[in-house]
C-alpha cells in the first residue's frame, strides 16, 4: 500500500474527507509508535566511525532508533563488542577527568538520542562499528516503505486509532480499532525482536573479540 492508497483507505473506511495535514499527522504518529514498539530486522544498518582518544562521546547518526550492537575494532583488526550500561553506571565507574580510567571501551551508555557515552573513556584511536535500528522517511513523503509494502494493515489500523482519537469517536470504535491493531502489531512482533530493545551484547552476556575475516 502506498501513500496515495493509504490516505484513500482512511479516508474510506471512516467516511470522512480529513484534510492532508490532518491525516499526514494520522499516518506519521502511527509510523512513530510501530518504529518505537517493535524492532524490524529489515530496518537496520551498519555504519562505521571513530572513537576519539580522550572523548568519551560517540556520536550517532541522525536517523538511530536503538542500537543492536557496537563494536571496537582495533589495530590487529580485532572485534570486541561492548556491553550495554545505564549511563550513570559508565558515568561513575569511568570518570574522564582521570586518564587512569582512560583504556579500550567496553561498555557503552545511551547518553540522548544523538550520543553515545563510552566507558573507559578511549586511550587511543579506535574504529567502531555499530549496528543499529533506524527510523525510515515516513511513507507521507516517501510515497512507499517498508512497512507500507509489507505491514500495511498495521500502518492502516494505527492510522486509524490516531483519527479515532482527533474525531473523539465512540468506545465500540475504538475498541475495534484498537483489536485489529493488536492482531497484526502481534504479527509484526514475531517478526522482529518485540518490544525489548535490548541489544545482543547486553549485561550478562560474554563478550568475545573477533578477529575479521575468521
Amino acid at each position: 500500500m502506498n501513500y496515495t492508497e493509504l490516505v484513500a483507505a482512511i479516508k474510506s473506511y471512516t467516511e470522512n474527507d480529513y484534510s492532508t495535514a490532518d491525516v499526514n499527522t494520522f499516518i506519521q504518529n502511527a509510523e512513530q509508535r510501530i518504529y518505537n514498539t517493535v524492532q524490524i530486522p529489515d530496518l537496520r544498518k551498519n555504519v562505521t566511525g571513530a572513537m576519539s582518544s580522550g572523548s568519551k562521546y560517540f556520536s550517532l547518526p541522525s536517523d538511530w532508533l536503538s542500537t543492536f550492537s557496537i563494536a571496537v575494532i582495533d589495530a590487529n583488526n580485532e572485534y570486541t563488542y561492548l556491553l550495554n550500561k545505564d549511563v550513570n553506571f559508565v558515568r561513575e565507574s569511568f570518570p574522564d577527568t582521570d586518564s587512569g580510567f582512560y583504556g579500550k571501551p567496553e561498555y557503552y551508555g545511551i547518553f540522548d538520542d544523538e550520543t553515545m557515552l563510552l566507558g573507559p573513556t578511549p586511550d587511543a584511536n579506535y574504529s567502531a562499528e555499530l549496528h543499529y535500528y533506524y527510523y525510515p522517511q515516513t511513507i507521507v513523503t516517501a510515497g512507499n516503505t517498508w512497512l507500507g509494502d509489507n505491514f500495511d494493515t498495521a500502518l492502516f489500523y494505527g492510522s486509524l486509532l490516531e483519527a479515532a482519537a482527533f474525531m473523539k469517536e465512540d468506545p465500540d470504535t475504538v475498541t475495534q480499532y484498537t483489536a485489529r491493531y493488536s492482531e497484526v502489531m502481534q504479527l509484526l512482533k514475531n517478526l522482529g525482536d518485540g518490544k525489548n530493545r535490548r541489544d545482543a551484547y547486553r549485561s550478562g552476556q560474554e563478550r568475545i573479540p573477533v578477529r575479521n575475516g575468521q
